[in-house]
């Protein structure tokens, strides 16, 4: 269980940047500059490219989450929150410090050293 922690704190992360990135620099170059301004292009680019990326990336999360939430026999709210956190701007940040106090009281097998 060990590394699927380790991996879902990493997917997490890079999940919760790419859409910073896209719906707070992207999105807003995209659809607040002119058409075919150097800003919209590059705003479009990104949301392109970020998109198609965190789209990804976020399947791979919620298996990742899901399977981990089997394994941890966390809730199912709590289940549904951390699934629905890789499309709510900020939130999976949050999330993922919840996650990481769960595993470490629940868990602390997983964390001792030697």
């Amino acid at each position: 269980m060990k590394g699927l922690f380790s991996v879902y704190r990493v997917l997490a992360f890079v999940v919760g940047v790419l859409l910073i990135v896209m719906v707070f620099i992207g999105m807003p170059l995209k659809y607040f500059f002119d058409q075919g301004t150097s800003a919209q292009t590059a705003g479009d680019n990104i949301v392109g490219l970020v998109g198609v990326t965190h789209g990804m990336l976020y399947m791979v999360y919620v298996v990742t989450a899901f399977l981990l939430a089997a394994r941890a026999r966390w809730s199912l709210p709590f289940t549904v929150l951390a699934l629905a956190a890789g499309v709510i701007p900020i939130l999976i940040f949050w999330v993922e410090r919840q996650v990481s106090h769960r595993m470490h009281e629940q868990h602390p097998e997983l964390f001792a050293t030697g």
